[in-house]
C-alpha cells in the first residue's frame, strides 16, 4: 500500500511596493552556488508581454541592488508580525534588560524617552 505523498501548496499571493520578501535565485540554488537567497523589497508588479505572467522588480536591501523579472513562485512575503516578534513579546516585567533582545530593548528606549511622564513610580 503506497502512502499518498503530501507537498505543502503556498497559497498564491499578490504582492504590492514596499512589500518586504525573502526571494530565492533558483538557478544559484541548483548549481549549489552561496548568495542565493536574499531579502528585498517589492518596487513594482508587471505582465510579461508574452507569457502575461506577472512579474516582479525586486531592491535587493543587503546591497541595494536592483533585480528584475522576479517569478513570484520564488518569493515570499516576510509579515511584519515575525520582525516584530521579539518586541511584541519582550518580558518588559523582568528587570534585567539583558533577557530581552536588542531590538526589544531599543524599542523600549526609544518608548520611554517620548514619554518619560507616563512611566509608573517605582514602589
Amino acid at each position: 500500500m503506497t502512502q499518498p505523498q503530501t507537498q505543502a501548496v503556498q497559497p498564491k499571493v499578490t504582492y504590492t511596493k514596499g512589500d518586504i520578501v525573502l526571494f530565492r535565485d533558483v538557478e544559484r540554488f541548483w548549481l549549489g552556488r552561496p548568495g542565493h537567497t536574499f531579502v528585498g523589497r517589492v518596487e513594482r508588479s508587471w505582465t510579461h508581454a508574452d507569457t502575461r505572467k506577472v512579474l516582479y522588480d525586486l531592491t535587493e536591501l543587503s546591497g541595494n541592488r536592483a533585480r528584475a523579472g522576479i517569478d513570484p513562485v520564488y518569493m515570499r512575503l516576510l509579515p511584519a508580525t515575525d520582525a516584530m516578534h521579539d518586541i511584541d513579546t519582550a518580558p518588559l516585567s523582568e528587570p534585567d534588560t539583558g533577557a530581552m533582545t536588542p531590538a526589544a530593548v531599543a524599542w523600549l528606549r526609544q518608548h520611554l524617552r517620548q514619554d518619560s511622564s507616563a512611566l509608573p513610580a517605582r514602589p
